[in-house]
């Protein structure tokens, strides 16, 4: 009797715990965030949608690393030219077969990957039709409104052409596709109208709430908090400050020893230019000299805040900046500003698309 009243005590604490695990799993899938292949994906299809090659590089090597196949890479990048042009859709694609060339030069062995299967449609514009009412779960009837009817060589096209020629290719599906083209529409000023129905068709696809969630960091990171902003508005969350209290403005006056003007000149250009373009929290570093006086030399630096200036202190561009140009300085005198408007400055950073 002990025997059978234990043995029914187990067979209870392995139902719960099956249940547990049950609910932990269903837990997690709904509060899915994204990995690494998404991260990668998002990171790509920004950088690619801004133009910013300088970034794109690293953010190629990082998704190859990841195991994203260099056909994955390369059909998203196809599909990009739809959004954001041929001629950032081909940039892209140039730097792959860069990095892919340096990546083999290197001995790393990465996975092509499928090929895209030969897609054979007869009726093209209806596929594209019925592929578009697939992503936005809405039946298209009636007659053509807005642009379509306004222009309907555009509905053709994105349907023939978008909907069917390149959605129908297998290397990518569905959920992949829109989670590429909300990545690039987040990142490009002015497209807002085509995100919000990209975000529409993505939900439906089965992209989460939390993966969303978590895209406003990468979008912030590769284009700036201004588009992040237009993402989190979207998707129902509180914008962040673009200024943020901490951010420090400051001028630099550095007067130079005159035998050593050009290599310093040389060396200050490389700093900053590399600053700028690898430091998400350097807003501006702007040098500048006097008419008059070229020796005196100004830097107009702004960092989003004090983290990102001790940050760029520890960066190897300005350890290599400080070490070669300490000779060549004759004085230096760093001068912290306050600005006089500070409700203009969003206006400011909002132009440049920070």
């Amino acid at each position: 009797m002990k025997n059978k009243k234990f043995q029914q005590l187990i067979c209870f604490f392995i139902f719960l715990l099956i249940s547990n695990t049950m609910n932990a799993q269903d837990n997690n899938k709904n509060n899915q965030v994204l990995n690494s292949h998404q991260q990668s994906m998002a990171s790509i299809a920004a950088l690619t949608a801004t133009g910013n090659s300088e970034q794109l590089k690293p953010a190629l090597n990082t998704g190859l690393d990841a195991g994203l196949t260099i056909n994955e890479i390369k059909e998203a990048l196809v599909q990009l030219y739809a959004y954001c042009g041929f001629p950032r859709s081909l940039n892209a694609i140039n730097t792959l077969m860069a990095v892919v060339e340096e990546r083999k030069s290197q001995g790393k062995k990465d996975i092509e990957g499928k090929d895209a299967s030969s897609v054979s449609v007869t009726d093209k514009y209806r596929s594209g039709k019925e592929n578009l009412q697939k992503l936005t779960g809405k039946e298209e009837t009636g007659p053509k409104t807005g642009a379509a009817a306004f222009a309907p060589a555009t509905d053709t096209f994105l349907k023939e052409h978008l909907f069917a020629d390149i959605f129908n290719r297998d290397v990518l599906n569905f959920r992949q596709r829109e989670f590429v083209t909300i990545s690039a529409l987040a990142a490009m000023p002015g497209a807002e109208p085509q995100l919000q129905a990209h975000l529409l068709m993505g939900k439906n696809t089965g992209i989460t709430d939390a993966q969303l969630s978590e895209l406003t960091a990468i979008i912030e990171k590769t284009a700036g908090k201004t588009q992040a902003n237009v993402l989190r508005k979207n998707i129902g969350q509180p914008v962040v400050p673009v200024i943020e209290p901490d951010m420090l403005v400051r001028i630099s006056e550095i007067e130079i020893v005159p035998e050593y003007l050009e290599e310093y000149k040389a060396i200050l250009e490389k700093e900053s230019s590399e600053s700028v373009k690898l430091e998400p929290g350097v807003i501006a570093i702007y040098p500048m000299f006097q008419k008059e006086n070229p020796l005196q030399i100004r830097i107009v630096e702004i960092y989003a805040n004090q983290k990102a200036y001790k940050s760029h202190l520890q960066t190897p561009h300005f350890q290599y900046y400080k070490t070669n140009t300490q000779k060549m300085v004759k004085s230096l005198k760093l001068v912290d500003m306050t600005a006089v408007d500070p409700e203009t400055m969003p206006l400011i950073f909002g132009k440049i698309g920070k």
